[in-house]
């Protein structure tokens, strides 16, 4: 089974690979139950929704019925005032068919406006630290994408004590400013025991036109192999850090499998090999590209 670690300072032991339940949003029911059975599987126990992925959360609710006390449910509301972040978390709930999340993450939250929106007077914060008081949610925490986002979560936790933060992470990614930034943030959350949660570990690089086959992720993954192994173990063979696995639901059990395999820290040689044999480039580029 896939190793569990504690998951910040919640108490939870969570797995080290987070089901990133966006493979659901655009599924039929009896499909995605089939891709839930995976987890059970692996001995995952730690699932990553969003109120933005499609019917996600409605294709959860018939297995939370009967298997909410097994899972670390997490959930993410990209509203940005009080008013707006209260209205899409009892949403939620309700399309969850659950009384509380355990996580509610503020989701993709690195525009300086939004950000000042969000965290100040009559934001999103403001609803989600009344939903803790009231026992909707247990913890909060912050997510993004892009360049930025390691700088910006430095900035949330300096504002407010966040359980947990959630950014890209992988080998290409980890140059120039963004791994002066992400080493900041490590640091800080190894201190404060905040989670630390990471996504586009597979990512190969931004799809082309000119590229054949069907796109269950906004990005071109790895394909299963030994890069494939390698970018997983880049991340898991690092302490503290989490995985979130991606949209591709096609690649799910190979990247559980690949997480199940005894961990071994790739060599940085083999790494820019893979990057070179399988043409991978950065996800994000400042200035070029740090949208999703």
């Amino acid at each position: 089974m896939i190793e569990r670690i504690p998951f910040g300072n919640s108490g939870h032991e969570s797995t080290r690979m987070i089901f990133g339940a966006a493979a659901l949003g655009g599924m039929r029911q009896d499909r995605a139950d089939k891709v839930l059975e995976v987890l059970d599987e692996y001995g995952i126990n730690h699932i990553d929704v969003a109120a933005s992925y499609g019917d996600a959360e409605l294709r959860l609710a018939p297995w939370l019925k009967t298997r909410r006390n097994d899972f670390f449910l997490a959930t993410k509301t990209g509203e940005r005032t009080a008013e707006g972040a209260k209205k899409q978390l009892h949403a939620s709930l309700e399309r969850l068919g659950v009384d509380r999340v355990d996580l509610i993450q503020m989701h993709n939250l690195v525009n300086e406006d939004e950000w000042e929106v969000a965290l100040g007077p009559g934001g999103a914060l403001e609803s989600l630290i009344e939903a803790r008081d009231q026992g909707l949610v247990r913890f909060i925490g912050v997510t993004g994408h892009g360049t930025h986002v390691a700088a910006r979560h430095l900035s949330s936790l300096e504002r407010f004590p966040f359980d947990s933060v959630l950014l890209p992470y992988s080998f290409s990614m980890m140059h120039g400013e963004y791994a002066d930034d992400f080493e900041a943030l490590y640091a800080l959350c190894r201190e404060r025991g905040v989670a630390m949660q990471t996504i586009k570990a597979i990512a190969r690089r931004r799809w082309r036109e000119t590229d054949d086959g069907k796109r269950f992720s906004w990005y071109k993954p790895l394909d299963a192999g030994d890069a494939l192994n390698r970018a997983v173990h880049y991340v898991l063979s690092r302490p503290g850090l989490f995985l979130n696995t991606s949209s591709d639901a096609t690649l799910l059990a190979i990247v559980l499998a690949a997480a199940n395999e005894p961990l071994t820290q790739p060599d940085d040689d083999d790494l820019r090999g893979d990057t070179e044999a399988q043409g991978i480039e950065p996800l994000f580029v400042r200035g070029v590209s740090d949208q999703v």
